[in-house]
């Protein structure tokens, strides 16, 4: 709550002491998990014969963020949240205006802290520093993992992204409705969309931020998004974005609420949930079918932009665009796997911090195909490194994957939820989600997640076979 304070509420004067609220919070937490006695007391609770299924994977969870934790010492971990706090307040001062040189101080300490981290934790946990970073975000993840689902996927992407933007010229073009759209109209359009999705406003709220976000606990969820006045559709696209993390926090086990078992597995599996909602759901004809007549009234407009396939095909436009956030579901995995090699590259010291935006150009070039004129559309874009989260990005593009393979498991365990989706029926999908993934928490790996809920492991065949047929079918 804290956090989401700073991002949507607290002025900026308040940073510095904020900055010690967070760090003290840390330190206390990080002390009573460190604390000596731990290692005797997991033994004995492991050492119990007569604990369920939950219970031993709650130990199993509880001694993982033992480790974790017992590896840093505590003013190393105050040291790191001081100094994630400082380089985010500077970041968003420097990203608007394009200066890249005044975050760079902050962020070469944080670099150097996070560094330290990760090689505390890898010598712990006996993995290699980055994939010690990563084990924070995707539990049981490796680059080595990530190397052979990405690196294939990574040589057919260009030419996908090629395929699909010939086929686009082909086209009739799209109309784009025109503005202006007051901030408080979208907010009401996002509002009715999110509630018929499932989002329980007596257990969360939608706000502003820089940077979206959905944070809080699973009894008070937190979203926010940025408004543009000149297109509604980047706003309300990640507020459904957002909708679907929120879902999983509300839909995990109230039974083993704030404990370590009964959270979210982990972030790919946490964003394979809202990009199923955003991309599967929310970009499919069936859905726009739905939403259509809905944005219509909601705006009080009219006209062939407004037609469910004029909206549609807007959705699905590609494009080689600059921003992330902003990127089309075929050139989304190009900006993640950009991120992940320059992120891998700055940790092990092959790439410095003062090269950062040429190699960000450079890798955009190769991926994307364009080049950022500035670098508040390329190397600041993102909070993620000025806020210490090395080791996130590629949860984006495995949570990707993993969406498109659990709404195809799915739509084929129950035929009905593709056509009831165009009728404003979400429920079977929610309920399907609800038992297959989030009310599985913790329990099990996220491989084991993945593979129970759709009958094989992770397979980014699955994926390309959906951006096939949805961007190269004629």
């Amino acid at each position: 709550m804290l956090h989401w304070d700073m991002a949507t509420q607290m002025p900026a004067g308040g940073a510095e002491a904020r900055s010690e609220q967070v760090a003290t919070l840390k330190l206390v937490c990080h002390e009573i998990i460190a604390d000596p006695s731990m290692p005797d007391l997991l033994s004995g609770a492991e050492a119990q014969n007569d604990l369920d299924p939950w219970q031993r994977a709650n130990l199993v969870e509880m001694r993982r963020s033992w480790l974790h934790a017992s590896a840093l010492p505590g003013d190393l971990v105050e040291a790191l949240s001081k100094a994630s706090s400082t380089c985010e307040m500077v970041w968003r001062q420097a990203r608007p205006n394009s200066d890249f040189a005044a975050v760079l101080p902050a962020l070469r300490e944080l670099l150097t802290l996070v560094q330290c981290v990760a090689t505390l934790k890898a010598e712990r946990l006996g993995v290699s520093p980055y994939d010690a970073l990563l084990d924070q975000y995707e539990p049981g993840g490796s680059s080595a993992a990530i190397d052979a689902i990405f690196e294939p996927f990574a040589r057919v992407l260009p030419g996908l992204i090629d395929d699909a933007l010939v086929l686009q010229g082909r086209s009739r073009k799209p109309v784009a409705p025109e503005g202006p759209f007051p901030v408080e109209i979208q907010r009401q359009a996002a509002i009715k969309l999110m509630e018929r999705i499932g989002f329980d406003f007596d257990h969360g709220r939608l706000d502003i931020s820089l940077h979206p976000f959905c944070g809080g606990t699973p009894d008070d969820v937190r979203i926010t998004t940025r408004y543009d006045t000149d297109d509604f559709r980047g706003a309300l696209m990640g507020v459904l974005h957002e909708t679907g993390h929120a879902l999983y926090e509300r839909g995990l086990p109230l039974a083993w609420r704030r404990q370590p078992v009964g959270h979210a597995r982990g972030m790919s599996l946490h964003e394979s949930q809202s990009l199923l909602v955003e991309m599967q759901v929310c970009r499919s004809r069936d859905f726009m079918e739905f939403a259509a007549p809905i944005l219509r009234d909601t705006f009080g407009r009219r006209g062939p932009e407004w037609d469910a396939d004029n909206l549609y095909r807007l959705g699905t436009q590609v494009e080689r665009s600059l921003i992330r956030v902003d990127a089309d579901e075929v050139t989304y995995p190009a900006h993640v796997i950009l991120r992940y090699r320059l992120e891998r590259a700055l940790l092990a010291g092959d790439l410095k911090l003062e090269d950062l935006p040429e190699a960000w150009d450079e890798a955009m070039h190769e991926l994307v195909g364009i080049v950022p004129p500035d670098d508040r559309q390329g190397c600041l874009q993102d909070i993620h490194w000025y806020d210490g989260a090395f080791g996130y990005f590629p949860t984006y593009t495995l949570g990707a994957m993993t969406a498109a393979q659990l709404f195809d498991a799915a739509k084929r365990a129950d035929p009905a939820i593709a056509p009831g989706i165009a009728k404003g029926e979400f429920a079977p999908l929610l309920g399907w989600l609800r038992t297959n993934v989030h009310g599985q928490a913790s329990r099990h790996s996220t491989a084991e997640i993945i593979t129970a809920a759709t009958g094989r492991k992770l397979d980014s065949a699955v994926f390309e076979r959906h951006l096939r047929a949805r961007y190269l079918a004629a």
